[in-house]
């Protein structure tokens, strides 16, 4: 192997994982151990941050430097990356559509033509609908994720469902993207417990305050919690359901939670906003059911009954 050529694989290999012994690079490059030093001090020379670790378990690691060093990536890391920019085009971030499409510009401008015929293969045979929902600044999100890496409380400008505005003081634990949406899940400090904000509704105050002991996440995961509290708010109707058919055949058919009652039984629990949607739910089941509870869906679903009833008439 030429020696460029083997610079250019020595670094695809230090960008693929954070540490490598001597070793182990020679076996991959096959060299010798000190060709691999040499090849080093050569990557060092070239202004790339090779960070060594003398002894028998000590190797070689890719550190951060001044600029950003050219990435080396396989062909289906290369299609990930353009399909990543094409959907980040269409995002919610705020000002990042124009740098996506921008930064696809560049990658696509030295692709091989393989990896372009598959790219644009799957590009012209796909249709982005744009984010409608509301846009998040780049800024508030990065410096969200910093306080939360960081453990340090923050206080925001925040403004309410309704319009209100209040001053927060949090503890920050987690961000979470789901849907079109951006939340911040965090300890309010003021009122003792956890909430979830909008991110589009954040307006941080610097600088932020001191450290914190990170608490346990609530629910025990942070997307259960995040799932149960929006669930709450946008679907205020619970509906417990007796299902004669099996636990496995039932999960994964609803959005809602799903207990075993025996081998052909089981108990379902689902939300929504009327008894309408919920006895639509239910009834794509395909199976029989009875309705345990709310008493309005139990009165709503005789209703259909009767309905059903006089559109098919008995012969």
């Amino acid at each position: 192997m030429e020696t460029s050529a083997r610079l250019l694989r020595l670094l695809s290999l230090l960008q693929m994982r954070r540490e490598w012994s001597g070793p182990e690079l020679a076996e991959r490059l096959g060299v010798a151990a000190r060709t691999v030093r040499r090849d080093v001090d050569r990557l060092r020379n070239l202004g790339y941050p090779v960070h060594a670790t003398p002894g028998s378990l000590g190797g070689y690691r890719l550190g951060s430097g001044a600029a950003m060093p050219p990435l080396l990536l396989s062909d289906d890391e290369v299609v990930a990356v353009a399909l990543g920019l094409r959907m980040a085009a269409a995002g919610t971030v705020k000002g990042i559509d124009e740098s996506s499409a921008l930064a696809l510009a560049k990658l696509e401008q030295v692709l091989p033509s393989r990896l372009r015929h598959r790219i644009d293969a799957l590009h012209s045979s796909t249709v982005t609908i744009a984010a409608e929902g509301p846009h998040v600044d780049p800024a508030v999100l990065t410096a969200l994720a910093s306080a939360c890496r960081n453990t340090e409380t923050l206080r925001f400008d925040y403004t309410g469902h309704g319009g209100e505005e209040s001053l927060r003081r949090v503890e920050p634990h987690r961000m979470v993207s789901w849907g079109r949406r951006w939340y911040l899940v965090a300890w309010d400090t003021d009122r003792d417990n956890w909430r979830t904000f909008r991110v589009d509704r954040i307006r941080p105050r610097t600088p932020p305050g001191p450290r914190f002991e990170p608490r346990d996440p609530p629910d025990g995961d942070v997307a259960v919690y995040l799932k149960r509290r929006l669930g709450t708010d946008i679907w205020p109707l619970e509906a417990r359901i007796l299902v004669h058919a099996p636990a496995a055949q039932i999960a994964g058919h609803i959005d809602g939670t799903v207990r075993a009652v025996d081998d052909t039984t089981c108990e379902i629990t689902i939300r929504g906003d009327t008894v309408n949607l919920l006895a639509t739910v239910v009834g794509m089941l395909d199976v029989d059911f009875e309705v345990l509870s709310p008493p309005e869906l139990i009165t709503y679903v005789r209703f259909l009954a009767d309905r059903y009833g006089r559109a098919a008439p008995t012969p």
